[in-house]
């Protein structure tokens, strides 16, 4: 059963505490977690990409020239695809979707298997809480060099308070999220997973 050190706010152990070995410590499965993160980033695409077609183009109503005596080649419309102003074709088009769908237990599995990865790289850090006592970006960023945290962080906690919220969101390299809202994508991109001890109760009751 893999364990952790849980923190204080001042970056001091308080103890170890073991996690679940049903949620981090599974065997990973690489094509579900593969599947996931290509699920998401697709359910991003918002799909209003689009070109004209030769009936969109405005002009082209009349025929340019007649159809015989001119030695040209005949020619119906200056909208046609060949001609310089005319519409696209087989351009993308506003109708696709992207959205894809996956089932509730695949999901579970790909985010277990995000868990262990990071577990297994020692990538997890548990904080007894993590309240914010101020809004100022400044007091936020102290708190995070006293417990030596840098780079990518996703910040899981169980409740989000105004403090939080307003101290975190001019940090670039920072998301917030509620435990509820844990996904793969966010898990994998980040290079430290940062939770509190609630979060952690939540999160393993919910997958194991």
């Amino acid at each position: 059963m893999p364990k952790t050190a849980l923190l204080n706010l001042k970056g001091e152990k308080i103890k170890d505490i073991k996690l679940d070995d049903s949620v981090w410590g599974i065997t990973p499965n690489d094509q579900v977690v593969y599947e996931h993160i290509n699920l998401a980033m697709a359910n991003q695409r918002q799909g209003t990409h689009a070109t004209k077609t030769r009936s969109d183009v405005s002009g082209g109503g009349r025929k340019p020239w007649r159809q015989k005596g001119t030695g040209n080649a005949r020619q119906g419309s200056t909208r046609a695809p060949h001609w310089v102003g005319g519409g696209v074709v087989f351009g993308p088009s506003s109708d696709r979707n992207y959205t894809k769908k996956m089932n509730k237990k695949v999901r579970r599995l790909a985010l277990k298997s995000a868990l262990t990865y990071k577990a297994n790289d020692k990538e997890v850090v548990v904080l007894e809480n993590i309240n914010a006592e101020t809004n100022k970006t400044k007091d936020m960023l102290k708190l995070l060099e006293n417990l030596n945290l840098n780079g990518k962080l996703l910040i899981v906690t169980t409740e989000l308070t105004e403090n939080l919220i307003l101290a975190t969101r001019n940090i670039g390299s920072i998301k917030l999220v509620l435990a509820n809202e844990l996904n793969t994508y966010d898990v994998l991109y980040c290079d430290k997973l940062v939770i509190t001890q609630d979060a952690l109760k939540y999160v393993e009751e919910v997958l194991k």
